[in-house]
């Protein structure tokens, strides 16, 4: 953690600044002197470094040691912690969205299929490069979020803000280790969950050092796949559930089948040129394994609250790889950055999909063996750069210029089987063609090349020694080139018409976009009291369309089985938002209290929906018309002895359509799957995260035995209700709202961290999520009178109680 001493600023105004930094649990940025202050802690979100109630922007930093201490882990755990940025947790296997204010119209199911970009909405920061990962929190400086755009301070442009993972850089003046070690149980879970991992720093001369970190992850799971299919194609995956020798002859069960495996590290060489020119050369990995969702089926099969009935096992891998460069230069009248980076991302994973299938009302049902899955592979590459120069003058004129580069490759595939279907329809006497040995029933291809530039600044002023003006703009273009193309029903052209057993005939439909144009910011600050700053700001946000990657239909298809896109379908615009923003930052009680809020509005032009294609089902996102959000974003920190405080946050988010959404849902009239879009209305509540956030955390440390320091820390979270759908329309739901409470215990002294803690104390089922609708929930008949039933309406599970020990150990050499 960077801390400085402050020459200008009394003791109480370092804890208070130390407080607000913790917002939810103080012990977050804690640093405790024998005197019982708190050292200033510094941020860079601003691209200079000052102290964060100094800053006139929304922006809450989370501190590294801390983060370790409280076991905060991912994005998800973050936005217990920040009040208005939120992630629809539904577990390690999901594409969890982010979601900034409200900013979110898609169906809380949707996010299965957003891919490797959180949503859009928020662009997240390795060091200086702009990559999107949910990055594992081990040897971190700390973690710093914005809210509101950012693209004049910012390379990478975005609609709702940024969040900044900044580790620890290699250091020149000592040799150190640390080991840490973590031992945990689930509740529910019948293993138990390990997580080590070592990070040592080596100066190699006086402006050379080295520094590397490794961990590992073994996480054991909680929910059980109790409805496995033991052989596709010839099991019945829907036997008599009283029987249970025809359960057992069909059917196993995979204990803790969600189980998480991820190697995640490091390794940095940090050269020091001269006096002026800092050169930092990082490599980073992350290989994350996931076994399956965190869902059960208790609507549509009964199931137990840590069940899910899912027909195959659903691994999911991905691999993130980041080679950066970065290189700054103090110029005397201005330091200049330049970041390079190079990324890899690869991710392979399994998905059932039965439902999907059954519900197209085509009749898989009647074959009483019927089971599919899915096989989806995705390959990543990405060129950076970013080029930046911050003034350093102590005038009334301050500046901020930028070059942004961004180069995107990205190739996917899908291929979807359905094992023995072939050898039915063959037998039923459908057609005299030959099978397809390899089940392959479906096949999906695209690539997308994208290439981004912008030019981005701001200018500040100072009015007076208080009041201070600054306005920003971006100009930005980008050129985007797909491809895409699939072929199916395989099954039906091999056995029906005359193709081969292993023919795949791919017709590619090209398509594209190119787009320019300028944001805008606006912001002053004025210091009303020594204690007390308030801002506003009026700020613009963007976010790039895209190809849905699905075939224009075909008018010569006919009526036979098909998936492709309307011309409304194929493709979406850009979105864009003007975010207008007042904020305080006070301080008071000889600033011992601090109390900082901001009331904002943020108009959402051309929103980007998600729903699905009129044909065939799949998922397509379109533009809407316009949507707003508007609310509140409170924190407060109150240091009542220099041992204990009390700190907490709140967040208010009222978002909704302003305009009509024509054929916005896609939903079903039961019994059977007949399928009718559902309009959205102005004023219809957007869906994905909570009208109503908050915590509250309290932070006890006291010195025990002569070289110890014991920290207590108890802390709630809590949401109120998340809507499935906009407007609760189309058959979404109110997913209730819920509270966690989390508590720790951790002896320290200079060398040794001995924690107890515990997350979920009181072991909260909660759901955090659900799939389209239950509605979806039928039982159907095969051709033998047997029971199909439909298992698409799944629930997310917020994970269990965790009750954990963890040992770190610091040396040097």
């Amino acid at each position: 953690m960077a801390f400085r001493e402050a020459d200008k600023r009394s003791a109480g105004l370092r804890v208070a600044v130390a407080s607000v930094l913790g917002l939810a649990s103080p012990a977050l940025v804690w640093a405790q002197t024998q005197s019982g202050v708190v050292d200033e802690v510094l941020v860079t979100a601003s691209r200079r470094s000052e102290s964060i109630q100094e800053v006139p922007l929304n922006i809450v930093a989370l501190g590294g040691a801390a983060i370790q201490e409280q076991g905060i882990s991912n994005l998800a755990d973050i936005s217990r912690n920040v009040p208005g940025f939120f992630v629809l947790d539904q577990g390690p296997r999901a594409s969890n969205a982010i979601i900034v204010r409200g900013l979110n119209a898609d169906p809380v199911g949707a996010t299965e299929f957003l891919g490797n970009a959180g949503g859009g909405t928020v662009a997240t920061y390795v060091g200086e490069i702009p990559l999107y990962i949910d990055m594992k929190l081990e040897d971190v400086e700390r973690v710093e979020v914005l809210l509101g755009p950012q693209g004049t301070l910012y390379g990478a442009g975005t609609l709702g803000g940024a969040v900044r993972y900044l580790p620890r850089r290699p250091q020149f003046d000592s040799t150190d280790v640390q080991i840490r070690a973590n031992a945990f149980t689930l509740a529910h879970s019948d293993g138990v969950g390990a997580k080590g991992g070592v990070t040592f720093n080596l100066p190699l001369a006086d402006n050379l050092a080295f520094r590397m970190s490794a961990d590992y992850l073994d996480d054991p799971g909680f929910i059980d796949y109790a409805y496995l299919v033991r052989q596709p194609g010839v099991s019945d995956p829907d036997p008599d559930l009283s029987d249970p020798a025809a359960v057992a002859a069909n059917l196993y069960r995979r204990k803790d089948a969600d189980y998480q495996k991820t190697w995640s590290g490091r390794a940095a060489l940090r050269w020091q040129i001269g006096a002026n020119v800092d050169a930092n050369l990082t490599y980073y990995y992350q290989d994350q394994d996931v076994g399956g969702r965190t869902v059960n089926h208790r609507t549509s099969m009964n199931t137990g609250k840590y069940e899910s009935a899912l027909r195959y096992l659903e691994p999911n891998d991905r691999k993130n790889q980041l080679t950066a460069l970065e290189v700054t230069a103090d110029l005397g009248f201005a330091e200049l950055t330049s970041a390079t980076g190079y990324s890899r991302f690869k991710e392979h994973g399994q998905r059932d999909q039965t439902d999907l299938l059954i519900g197209l009302d085509y009749s898989y049902e009647l074959f009483p063996s019927f089971s599919a899955y899915t096989r989806e592979d995705t390959r990543e590459q990405t060129f950076n750069q970013e080029l930046r120069l911050v003034s350093q003058s102590t005038g009334p004129f301050n500046w901020i210029a930028g070059l942004y580069y961004n180069k995107l490759k990205r190739h996917g595939a899908g291929s979807e089987f359905t094992p023995g279907y072939s050898q039915y329809v063959l037998d039923s006497g459908m057609g005299g063609g030959v099978l397809r040995p390899d089940a392959l029933e479906y096949f999906s291809t695209g690539d997308t090349d994208l290439e981004e530039r912008a030019l981005y600044g701001e200018l500040s002023y100072d009015l007076t020694d208080r009041w201070q003006v600054t306005v920003g703009g971006r100009y930005y273009d980008y050129d985007l080139k797909t491809r895409n193309a699939t072929d199916l029903p395989l099954l039906f052209t091999s056995i029906i018409g005359d193709r081969g057993p292993t023919d795949i005939i791919l017709d590619y439909e090209f398509g594209g976009q190119a787009d320019d144009g300028t944001l805008f910011k606006f912001n002053t600050s004025y210091q009303l009291t020594d204690d007390a700053m308030a801002y506003v700001t009026v700020s613009e946000g963007y976010r790039i369309g895209n190809s849905n990657g699905v075939p224009l239909c075909d008018s010569s298809v006919g009526s036979q089985q098909n998936v492709c896109a309307q011309p409304s379908e194929f493709e979406y615009f850009p979105d864009s938002t003007t975010n207008y923003e007042l904020g305080l930052r006070t301080q008071w009680l000889d600033r011992r209290l601090t109390v900082n809020g901001a009331f904002y509005y943020v108009d959402w032009k051309d929103p980007q929906l998600t729903t699905q294609t009129a044909i065939g089902n799949t998922p397509i996102t379109i533009n809407g018309k316009g949507a707003r959000t508007q609310g509140l974003e409170l924190t407060f920190n109150m240091q009542f002895t220099p041992e204990f405080s009390i700190g907490g946050s709140y967040g208010y988010a009222d978002a909704e359509l302003t305009q009509h959404a024509p054929r916005l849902m896609r939903m079903i009239n039961p019994p059977g799957f007949g399928v009718t879009f559902v309009d959205g209305q102005a004023g219809d509540r957007l869906p994905g995260s909570p009208k109503h956030q908050g915590n509250i955390a309290a932070n006890w440390e006291m010195p025990v035995f002569s070289t110890w320091n014991l920290s207590l820390n108890y802390g709630i979270s809590a949401v109120s209700d998340v809507l499935t759908r906009v407007g609760g329309r189309g058959g979404g739901e109110a997913l209730a709202g819920f509270a966690l409470h989390s508590a720790g215990a951790t002896f320290k002294n200079d060398q040794w961290s001995i924690g107890l803690y515990a997350r979920n104390l009181w072991d909260k089922y909660a759901e955090a999520g659900a799939r389209l609708t239950s509605q979806y929930a039928q039982t159907l008949v095969d051709a033998d009178g047997g029971p199909v039933r439909v298992r698409t309406y799944h629930k997310d599970i917020v994970r269990p109680r965790e009750l954990g020990l963890r040992i770190t150990y610091d040396f040097g050499i």
